[in-house]
């Protein structure tokens, strides 16, 4: 699979501190997609249509994983191919319409595992149909017939096929049933308009989107749910159908992408949140959709620049690795990452990050002046009252922090066991959720769990959010965001089937339970209150969890109960600093160290707080994440809630002052939230 040659192969290394000032030419972009096809070329099958990465076989199995690598990486080739018009990329397109012969011939050894043989065949379809649609003069019209209408076959077993999962799901039978209508194939306008309304009845605030019914906000609200729909108005034909709802498509792109740049941390990390991590620089797509979009609110030198911040933080950290490959992992191989269905194909759905690659030299992207993240101007404190979340991102050590009250990814009432990836308090660009066998059952970090007195942890799925804003002006600026749950013990049903969300099982349910969050820079005030304990079953102990720190090796520190400043624990990893200290007395400080449970090293720990459960009691915690020598505890700070619980006065550890409003059950959140 020779791809061309191009002068400028080195792709730049470049440092955190310079990232604000420094960006890639398009011929880095070009070098790394180059990088990966050459790559490619050496996992293809004889016949070209099935590309299988080294790797453990996925858990669909050899077959899928043979499609999975060709699909995807021919939509990077796609992207090649067009941005470049053609010219210098004959023999890259030669060989991947030797692969698509190949591919849709019924007798061909390597023939493609077709949609009514295994369901992932629908979502590598989408791919195929997407690489179609754009290199259309390079290699659909240069089929014989024969081929074509073979393609058409394989293709159109998704007219009429209802078995698609109601997620981001929906825009691989769109896509798929554009490209068979502009080639006059079999297609559905029924089948269309209801995956379109299907796709509006998840929209939600402020441009963000659902990924089902579910509470799921992760990284497919940017890279499928946002970028499907622009990718879609640009194939052949589309438009008959796009054009009624495009400007709507485009606005809700603009509103979430005013979020997604502050989500971005100072070293180019997207968040480490959600399923589907190992796609990794996918999470640049969305600011690529953007400029595709020409959205009117965030300039073409802030979209590139951020997705650039993202593609080279893990070529930094040795992304792809030595062989040119992306494997199964975050900065390096950890299967753990990936979800049960993942094989050795699956990472590279992260090409959608070089989306841009798509746009030709002459477009004004690329002589746009790149902007800096928002990171690296000033600190942030904003609320996404979609998800639930507040977002405080600081710029001294340029760690993007999200505290969440409202994504779980489950749905609304379901008594469920958190997911680790979803149902935590606390995200970041800087800390990973654990991620072990254990984490699933027992939440330990960003937590607030009833501990019994058989040392089984209640799970907070299926939590109401109360209300999430920023209140106040300036320095006493804070983020407040308010959950009422039910902890629940869960005994749980394993199932080999693991896509991300919480375990299912017996639910025992241990009371009522109420929390605060008072975020300000690095820090949150953390407020518990068990309002309804269970009847038949007393818990023990209340333990509250910090940020899990995970690298070759980690310090610890700890300031035992009853010392005079106040209880607490501290983690050090580099220059990262995760801390957690008592502001109600009782504390017991203590850590939870894990051997291989993050993607980010091989030890991982955990700062905690355990308290004795009582009713009808405030617990107040103050949590820190911040670079190890940019903020100082200074005073012990303090958290007072006033006996109408409706506001607390926070003494914050750099002695500034704030009160703060404080939503409960029944009490309606201000109109400005």
């Amino acid at each position: 699979m020779p791809v061309p040659s191009h002068p400028t192969a080195a792709i730049p290394s470049v440092s955190p501190r310079e990232r604000a000032d420094a960006a890639w030419t398009r011929d880095h972009w070009l070098a790394l997609a180059d990088r990966l096809l050459t790559a490619a070329r050496g996992f293809a099958s004889p016949g070209g249509a099935r590309i299988t990465y080294p790797g453990a076989e996925g858990g669909y199995g050899a077959d899928v994983d043979g499609l999975e690598g060709f699909a995807r990486t021919f939509l990077l080739a796609a992207f090649r191919i067009a941005g470049s018009r053609g010219i210098g990329t004959e023999d890259l397109a030669e060989d991947f319409r030797r692969g698509i012969v190949a591919g849709v011939d019924p007798l061909a050894p390597d023939r493609w595992v077709r949609l009514d043989e295994h369901a992932q065949a629908k979502v590598e379809a989408a791919s195929l149909a997407l690489g179609l649609d754009m290199t259309r003069p390079w290699i659909w019209d240069r089929l014989d017939q024969a081929t074509q209408a073979r393609v058409i076959a394989y293709l159109a077993p998704v007219v009429g096929d209802d078995t698609y999962p109601r997620t981001n799901w929906l825009w691989f039978r769109v896509v798929v049933q554009t490209f068979l209508r502009s080639v006059g194939g079999p297609w559905s306008e029924a089948d269309i308009a209801a995956d379109l309304a299907l796709h509006d009845s998840l929209v939600r605030e402020d441009g963000w989107i659902s990924d089902g019914i579910e509470r799921s906000y992760d990284h497919y609200v940017g890279w499928a749910l946002h970028v499907y729909p622009m990718l879609w108005s640009r194939m052949q034909g589309a438009m008959d159908l796009a054009a009624p709802r495009h400007d709507a498509d485009v606005a809700r792109l603009d509103r979430f992408l005013q979020d997604a740049v502050h989500l971005v941390g100072g070293d180019g990390s997207p968040l480490i949140q959600g399923r589907s991590l190992i796609y990794r620089f996918a999470a640049a797509a969305p600011f690529w959709a953007g400029v595709l979009a020409e959205v009117p609110s965030v300039p073409l030198g802030r979209l590139r620049g951020a997705a650039t911040a993202v593609v080279s933080h893990f070529v930094e950290h040795g992304v792809p690795n030595a062989e040119g490959v992306l494997d199964l992992g975050w900065h390096g191989p950890w299967r753990a990452l990936a979800q049960s269905y993942s094989g050795p194909g699956s990472p590279y759905w992260a090409v959608k990050g070089l989306l841009g690659i798509l746009l030709p030299g002459d477009h004004p992207v690329w002589a746009a002046p790149v902007e800096p993240l928002p990171i690296a101007q000033a600190d942030e404190l904003r609320a996404v009252r979609a998800a639930g979340w507040i977002v405080s991102a600081t710029r001294e050590d340029g760690i993007v922090r999200v505290i969440n009250h409202g994504t779980d990814h489950a749905p609304e009432g379901a008594l469920v066991g958190d997911s680790p990836l979803y149902a935590r308090i606390g995200y970041s660009t800087t800390t990973s959720p654990l991620l072990d066998e254990r984490a699933w059952e027992d939440p330990v970090e960003q937590s607030v769990t009833l501990v019994d007195r058989r040392g089984r942890a209640t799970h907070r799925a299926a939590m109401q959010l109360l209300g999430v804003e920023v209140q106040g002006h300036g320095d006493a600026r804070v983020g407040v965001a308010s959950s009422l749950c039910r902890p629940h013990w869960i005994t749980p049903v394993r199932s080999a089937a693991q896509h991300g969300s919480g375990l299912a099982g017996a639910v025992e349910v241990a009371g009522t339970m109420l929390v605060h969050s008072i975020v300000r820079g690095p820090w949150e005030v953390r407020l518990v209150r068990l309002t309804e304990p269970a009847a038949t079953t007393e818990p023990r102990q209340l333990r509250i969890g910090g940020w899990a720190l995970a690298a070759d090796a980690v310090e610890q520190a700890l300031l035992p109960a009853g010392a005079d400043a106040g209880s607490g624990a501290w983690a050090f990893a580099g220059d990262r600093r995760s801390g957690i200290r008592a502001l109600s007395d009782g504390a017991v400080p203590a850590f939870d160290v894990r051997a291989d449970a993050s993607p980010l090293g091989p030890e991982a720990v955990v700062p905690t707080l355990t308290f004795a459960a009582r009713a009808e009691h405030w617990y107040a915690v103050l949590i820190e994440l911040t670079g190890r020598s940019s903020r100082s505890w200074g005073t012990v700070g303090s958290a007072v809630v006033d006996d109408a619980q409706t506001s607390v006065a926070v003494t914050w550890p750099d002695g500034t002052a704030t009160t703060s409003r404080l939503t409960h059950p029944g009490v309606a959140p201000p109109a400005n939230r």
